[in-house]
């Protein structure tokens, strides 16, 4: 009877750690969850966007989901055809997946300390229900780790602006050169074609 009554309490301990440890699991899961939903740049998907437009340097480049809807992409502006896919690609995930690895606020006087005066680029986005989402990307932080980044200010308060640490990733996939927007096979036919011209 005493091993009886031994094994019992055993059993109800160990289902005791059991549903003890299984429920720190799940709220742990959850916070985490909740605090990369938090640290997202943004809240939309690839299937979400309609227009990007990024302006770098000197250009405007303009882009446009195609009216199939399967996932390829056109250059509008500067020049027209098909976007290279893994160029695109590259920006869009940078877009739908990026977060924030910090934020804070400063004045909008502070703008020039973080390169918000001479961007670096502005990417915007327009949805297909018609929102709008913009990123102005500053400088490098002092470590050269992140960039300063400005998310959707027309929602902010005038006097005060947040400011984000996202990834340099965003440098890599903007600072190009327009050729290497448009699919190779387009940027070669349009060498070729100068090349022509230049002949006669």
């Amino acid at each position: 009877m005493k091993l009886q009554k031994k094994t019992w309490s055993l059993l109800i301990v160990a289902v005791f750690l059991c549903t003890a440890v299984y429920t720190y699991e799940i709220k742990v899961k959850q916070q985490s969850q909740i605090k990369s939903n938090d640290n997202k740049l943004f809240n939309f998907t690839e299937e979400d966007i309609k227009n990007i437009t990024v302006q770098i340097k000197q250009d405007t480049l303009k882009f446009q989901r195609t009216e199939d809807n399967k996932g390829y992409w056109k250059m509008t502006e500067p020049k027209q055809g098909t976007a290279n896919d893994a160029t695109i690609s590259f920006l869009i995930n940078l877009l739908v997946t990026g977060e924030s690895d910090r934020r804070f606020t400063i004045s909008t006087n502070q703008q020039k300390d973080y390169g918000m005066n001479k961007p670096l680029a502005t990417i915007e986005v327009i949805l297909n229900n018609g929102n709008k989402h913009q990123i102005v990307l500053g400088n490098s932080d002092f470590n050269d780790s992140f960039l300063y980044a400005k998310v959707d200010t027309n929602n902010q308060d005038t006097a005060e602006l947040i400011i984000s640490l996202v990834s340099k990733n965003y440098r890599y996939a903007i600072d190009r050169e327009i050729e290497e927007w448009l699919e190779i096979n387009e940027s070669s036919n349009r060498s070729e074609n100068i090349d022509i011209d230049l002949k006669k």
